[in-house]
């Protein structure tokens, strides 16, 4: 067999387990790794300007494609401490990433040596495993299981923390022997499918949900084909975006206290069935508990066991991926069809879709400040069917699920449970390495795009093109809203005014100067009618010049953006509603006079 470096060893795992890129940032407990990437080759290296900005990118890469793993790694101490949060935001969403750490040598793990911090225990609440490997000739092993574990059952992160010693240390390994460990995902068993679509057959109005799983899991084709076959309309959640085109018939809008459509809430107060698939029931999604289970049954698909009845008992569950699942939903229910035991469920669906071209917000206004509506109106314009938007968190991330329109699976990219600000921008830049064909949209508000703005010069450095619409408020948005409640408007306020910049007008920041000093093209927009021409604008640049390039525009400093106090019938409309088609002009369906 060859003797290499357990870090050579490594290496060459990671090529076999299909990683062809990597994020991060190296240093002197992670040098000997990264020696062995130059020596060996075949790795693509993406120098991030922040480590927690590498394991966003890292998140960015994975989400971007069906099988992607994104990979991060930092030296010893702060850079795996830096990495936490992406480790958080990938466990929360169920996204696999593989973070690994240099580390201090195993003789001085208990000496508190520089930099020397038990990432391993730090890590494990956020990771499917987190390991300090102590042996060297442990590491390929802790890698193969490292994939296993990442691709298995729930996907999430994993962690390895790699001692200097451990990666210097000379090991027997045979590569061209290696395979990957087979992955184990549950599947559902034809009785479970047959009792679940009894249940949904004794149902008079039936709704799908379909939740990030199904994205996961690449099954959004075998969705769509089931909510055809059975003329269930669906209901994605925030995470399940994309999985049913939104014009599509049967897609009936989102459901939630935030990021949701005014008909999507209406269809399922006006439901009596709900068949969840590879969702989790998210407090954004439910709000008050008793409000969304009233009256209805429950059938829930997850990949995870002890997601079943975690937040509510559901009338029947069942373990299973979503695709393994899928698959024989279409099945069964293609039998059924043919013997002529399935519902028809065309005047329910009709009802939803009536819903959905009357129940609209408004979003054409022309006001100087510009109000938020008018952006995402013209962001619909602007931007194609196959655009893939990517953000976060806030009333930007908030108001562009109620008004902007998504297509396809991966379309729509978000940080969805833990919501960390500044991850919009990194994982906008591993989207676009993941993709660097299709046309990239980030949306940040001002504070998200400032938390992690130093990433574009990673852009800049590396190429990686894409479009950063920043929707500037000079506030706290979300946190303002939600401080309402206090009756204050307290340390929310970002706005002052900028001794070196006097046209931003008291707004603060320069964004624009600071794009381009990172290496970036930059516009700014004060009119609404100019946004159109600015998007154009951007593309071009962003064409021309192969960076990113940030469109920032410059809101009136308060809206109040809809949203909900306990349940889905108590939805807040602080905006005005579309009242005549005008109103909504880019909506997908607009049946107003």
């Amino acid at each position: 067999m060859a003797r290499m470096t357990a870090a050579q060893a490594a290496v060459e795992i990671l090529k076999r387990e299909g990683v062809t890129h990597m994020f991060g940032l190296p240093g002197a407990a992670i040098n000997p790794f990264y020696a062995a990437m130059r020596t060996n080759g075949g790795l693509t290296h993406v120098l991030a300007r922040h480590v927690e900005g590498a394991s966003h990118m890292a998140e960015g890469y994975t989400r971007a494609k069906a099988g992607n793993i994104g990979v991060c790694i930092g030296t010893s101490g702060p850079a795996g401490t830096d990495m936490i949060t992406g480790l958080y935001s990938a466990a929360a969403d169920s996204i696999p990433i593989l973070c690994i750490t240099g580390q201090a040598p195993v003789s001085k793990l208990h000496k508190e040596d520089f930099q020397a911090v038990d990432i391993a225990s730090i890590a494990k609440p956020l990771t499917k495993a987190a390991t300090t490997v102590l042996e060297a000739a442990q590491v390929p092993g802790v890698f193969q299981q490292a994939f296993h574990l990442m691709r298995s059952g729930r996907p999430g992160p994993v962690l390895i923390d790699l001692p200097i010693d451990v990666q210097m240390t000379e090991i027997e390994f045979d590569i061209d022997t290696y395979e990957p460990l087979p992955v184990y995902r549950p599947v559902a068993t034809r009785a479970q499918i047959e009792k679940a679509l009894d249940i949904l057959q004794a149902a008079e109005k039936p709704l799908i949900i379909s939740g990030g799983g199904v994205i996961n899991a690449d099954a959004s084709d075998l969705l769509v084909e089931f909510a055809e076959l059975t003329g269930v309309p669906v209901v994605p959640t925030l995470m399940g975006w994309g999985t049913i085109p939104d014009d599509h018939e049967l897609m009936a809008g989102m459901v939630g206290l935030q990021t949701s459509h005014r008909y999507g809430n209406a269809a399922l107060l006006e439901s009596d069935f709900v068949l969840g698939i590879g969702n989790r029931w998210a407090n954004r999604h439910t709000g008050a508990i008793d409000k969304y289970t009233e009256g209805r049954t429950f059938v829930h698909v997850d990949i995870e066991p002890t997601q079943l009845g975690r937040v509510f008992a559901p009338d029947f569950g069942i373990a299973s991926d979503a695709k393994a699942a899928l698959e024989l939903f279409v099945q069964v229910a293609k039998e059924r069809k043919e013997a002529g035991a399935l519902k028809d469920r065309s005047a329910w669906a009709a009802g939803c879709q009536e819903r959905k071209g009357r129940l609209l917000r408004k979003t054409d206004f022309d006001n100087v400040p510009v109000k938020p509506q008018r952006v995402y109106q013209e962001m619909n314009k602007a931007f194609g069917r196959d655009t893939r938007y990517v953000t976060t968190i806030g009333l930007s991330q908030i108001q562009a699920a109620q008004l902007l329109h998504v297509y396809g699976p991966r379309n729509w990219i978000n940080a969805g449970q833990a919501g960390p600000l500044g991850w919009t921008l990194p994982a906008a830049l591993g989207v676009a390495t993941a993709d660097p064909e299709s046309q990239v949209v980030a949306l940040s508000g001002d504070y998200d795009f400032q938390f992690m703005l130093e990433e574009l010069a990673v852009g800049a450095q590396f190429n990686i093109p894409y479009i950063h619409v920043v929707v500037n408020n000079a506030y706290l948005g979300l946190i303002r809203q939600a401080q309402r409640a206090f009756d204050m408007d307290y340390h929310v306020q970002l706005a002052f005014e900028n001794v070196n910049a006097p046209e931003v007008d008291g707004y603060g920041v320069d964004h624009v100067k600071v794009a381009e000093g990172m290496g970036c093209k930059a516009i700014r927009v004060f009119d609404p009618n100019e946004l159109g021409a600015a998007f154009d604008q951007a593309k071009k640049l962003m064409t021309d010049y192969r960076v990113p390039v940030v469109v920032e525009v410059v809101l009136e400093r308060v809206t109040n953006v809809s949203m909900g106090g306990a349940g889905l019938d108590s939805i807040n409309e602080f905006e005005p509603v579309a009242l005549q088609a005008s109103d909504a002009p880019t909506a997908v369906l607009n049946t107003l006079d």
